[in-house]
C-alpha cells in the first residue's frame, strides 16, 4: 500500500517555482509513495475560532482538513516571504491545528520544503514552518529538508523535476515521510 503524501504549496502565483517543486515531487515520487497536491489554499478564510464551530467550518477549510486526514503525511512547501513563510501557508496550518489535541495535524509526519531567489533558498521560511507546524502538533522530520537558492535562474528553462539533483533530494525526503508514516 502507498503512502498518500499531500503537498500544500505557500505560494498562489502562476508559474510558481514552489508549485513546480510540488509537481516535481508528483510526478518523481519513489516507489511506495503517491503525492497530490492540495489545491485551494486562497479560498479558506483567515483562521477565526469564530467560525470554526463543528457542523459549521467554512467548507474550504473543511475540504483542507478532511484531505489532511485522508493522507499519511505532509509536505510542506514554502517560498520566502519577506523572510518568512507566507500567510496562506501558516493559515493552512492554523486550520490543520484545531481542533486542538485531535486535529488532523496532531502526529502526522511532516516535511518542510522550498525554494526562494534568495541565496539560502528559503531557510527562514522553512523553519518557522517547521516551528509553527511543530507547535500545531506535527511529527515535524528535522532531517527532511531541500532549500533551493535562487530559484529564478536555476529553473529559468529547466523544470525542478527534470534536475537530477532535485529529484534525488525530493526522493530522499519524500522515502523519509513515507518511513515515518509507516512506523506511526
Amino acid at each position: 500500500m502507498a503512502t498518500n503524501v499531500l503537498a500544500l504549496v505557500g505560494s498562489l502565483r502562476n508559474g510558481s517555482t514552489n508549485a513546480q517543486l510540488a509537481e516535481a515531487a508528483v510526478a518523481t515520487a519513489p516507489e511506495g509513495v503517491e503525492v497530490s497536491v492540495f489545491k485551494g489554499l486562497e479560498n479558506i478564510p483567515f483562521y477565526n475560532e469564530d467560525i470554526d464551530i463543528e457542523g459549521q467550518v467554512p467548507a474550504a477549510a473543511a475540504e483542507l482538513r478532511a484531505a489532511a486526514a485522508a493522507a499519511d503525511a505532509l509536505l510542506l512547501v514554502s517560498p520566502e516571504y519577506n523572510g518568512t513563510t507566507p500567510a496562506v501557508l501558516n493559515n493552512a496550518i492554523d486550520w490543520l491545528s484545531r481542533p486542538f489535541g485531535a486535529s488532523a495535524a496532531s502526529g502526522m509526519p511532516i516535511a518542510v520544503i522550498g525554494t526562494a531567489y534568495g541565496q539560502f533558498g528559503g531557510v527562514w521560511a522553512q523553519d518557522e514552518a517547521r516551528k509553527s507546524a511543530g507547535i500545531a502538533g506535527a511529527n515535524v522530520l528535522e532531517d527532511a529538508k531541500l532549500s533551493i537558492p535562487n530559484s529564478v535562474g536555476r529553473f529559468a528553462e529547466t523544470h525542478p523535476k527534470d534536475d537530477a539533483e532535485v529529484v534525488a533530494q525530493l526522493q530522499d525526503v519524500l522515502g523519509k515521510l513515507r518511513a515515518a508514516a509507516e512506523s506511526n
